[in-house]
Order: C-alpha cells, then sequence, then structure tokens
C-alpha cells in the first residue's frame, strides 16, 4: 500500500474508533492507503486483528487499539497507546457507534436508553476531550465525527428500525459538532460530521435485520428504495471518499458541517 504521489492524509495519525469491522475497517483501510498511521480502535480484539491485519498485508502502517469508548480510564489508555508509538493524534474519526433491538420509545427500559448513550454519546465525548488536546499541541487538527440521518429527521411512522434513544443519540452528536467547531476554530481544529443513510455491508445493518422480522425487513427495503431518489443503498467507499476529504487539507475552510450521505433521502 504505498500511498499516491498525492497522498492528503500522509504521515498523518488517525485514530478511528470501531475499526473492528464494517464502516470502522473501511475507514480504517481506505486512511492508511492515503498515508496516514492509523490507530485501529475497537472492542473487538478479533476485529481488531483482522483490520489490522489486512492494512499491514497491503503496506500500510496501523496498531491495533483495544479499548471501550463508553468508559473513561479505556479511552485514556486507548490514547496514550497511540501517542506512544505515533507521537500524537491529528484527525480522530468518531465511527463507534451501536443500536438497540427496535422498538418504540414506551416499550424501552432505562437499560436500553443508557446503554446505548453509552456508547454513542459518551463515547464522543471522551474520544474528543483526549483528541482535543493532543491536537492543541500540534496546533491544528480535523475531527469527523459519524452522526445519522436519523439525527436529523424521524424515521417513517411504523418502522422502528433504530428507535428514539438512537436518533437522540445521533442529534446530541450532531449539536456537539457544531459546538466544537466554534468553539475550537480559533485553534485551527475543524470538526465536521457525516450522516450517513441506508449504507450495504454496515454492522448495524446486520444486527438490525437479525433482531427484525424477515416480513418488516422486506417492508422497509422496498420503502426505502422508493423514498430515496438515487433508488439504492450507499456504498461505504462513498463515505470513506468523503471522510478523507473532511480530514484532509483540501476541505481546510469547512467546519461546522453535517453532510448527509443519504442518496437524497432528507432533500425529499
Amino acid at each position: 500500500m504505498t500511498p499516491p504521489h498525492f497522498a492528503p492524509l500522509r504521515e498523518k495519525v488517525a485514530l478511528i474508533t470501531g475499526a473492528g469491522g464494517g464502516l470502522g475497517r473501511s475507514f480504517a483501510i481506505g486512511f492508511a492507503a492515503q498515508g496516514a498511521k492509523v490507530g485501529c480502535l475497537d472492542i473487538s480484539e478479533q476485529g481488531l486483528a483482522g483490520t489490522v491485519s489486512d492494512i499491514a498485508k497491503a503496506g500500510g502502517v496501523a496498531i491495533p487499539v483495544l479499548a471501550d469508548i463508553s468508559d473513561e480510564v479505556s479511552v485514556e489508555k486507548g490514547f496514550a497507546e497511540v501517542v506512544e508509538k505515533f507521537g500524537g493524534v491529528d484527525v480522530l474519526v468518531n465511527n463507534a457507534g451501536i443500536a438497540t433491538t427496535p422498538m418504540r420509545l414506551h416499550e424501552m427500559s432505562l437499560a436500553d436508553w443508557d446503554r446505548l448513550m453509552a456508547v454513542n454519546l459518551r463515547g464522543a465525548f471522551l474520544c474528543l476531550r483526549e483528541a482535543l488536546p493532543l491536537m492543541q499541541k500540534k496546533r491544528g487538527g480535523s475531527i469527523v465525527n459519524i452522526a445519522s440521518i436519523a439525527g436529523l429527521r424521524g424515521y417513517f411512522p411504523g418502522f422502528s428500525i433504530l428507535g428514539g434513544n438512537y436518533s437522540a443519540s445521533k442529534g446530541a452528536l450532531v449539536a456537539l459538532t457544531r459546538q466544537v467547531a466554534i468553539e475550537y476554530a480559533a485553534e485551527n481544529i475543524r470538526c465536521n460530521a457525516i450522516a450517513p443513510g441506508f449504507i450495504e455491508d454496515t454492522d448495524l445493518g446486520r444486527e438490525r435485520r437479525a433482531a427484525t422480522s424477515p416480513g418488516m425487513t422486506s417492508a422497509f427495503e422496498r420503502e426505502m428504495s422508493v423514498r430515496v431518489p438515487l433508488g439504492r443503498r450507499g456504498k461505504p467507499d462513498e463515505l470513506v471518499e468523503l471522510a478523507i476529504y473532511l480530514a484532509g487539507a483540501q476541505s481546510s475552510y469547512v467546519t461546522g458541517q453535517i453532510i448527509a450521505a443519504d442518496g437524497g433521502w432528507l432533500a425529499a
């Protein structure tokens, strides 16, 4: 994996959460291909081994960082590992997230609410809190939060695919993105978010299909194909290219933006 002559992330250090599989693995591989040294953070040791192996086989540079982003001490140790190996952090991709079993809000337990918020929102906060001082030391950096169209607009009535806890966590991440962008702009630290729509081959999608009846899944797929103007799911590589753009210098005048990669769903 020899980076191209123009590699927007050459010699940058990127820490990517949820890098053990799904979109996180795609981000890690894509960033390494563009010259970044990648700290791959995940709670799954097996998943991390696969991601780091794929990057190494292609000639990239990456290390596994086993950590639980909902745990303060675990996050602190994870960032310390990356700093010890690579000397700092230039880019943070807050990608890790979960969803609970699909249910309506009145059916949701406090444990369902708290567990999801601990990962999706507290985890993002803890990673931001560790990354920002490291970026201040480098006099700049870029943060890419992975939000969701669920944080910008409700889902169709009758399709409890993700749930109010997921939507609330992603809506809060949207607000946090804008606040960080404003608060740290004077220190040359940019913060943007990608709000994915319906993307192929994600861990979240597989979990939802496993937890949802075949009839509900089929009905949702039919409804989605009608309501998404481009008429298809997005591909992971399409998000990777967008994240690389936001992480690199070519987006140096872009901050505080929430970019929906949704095939036009929000516009319809």
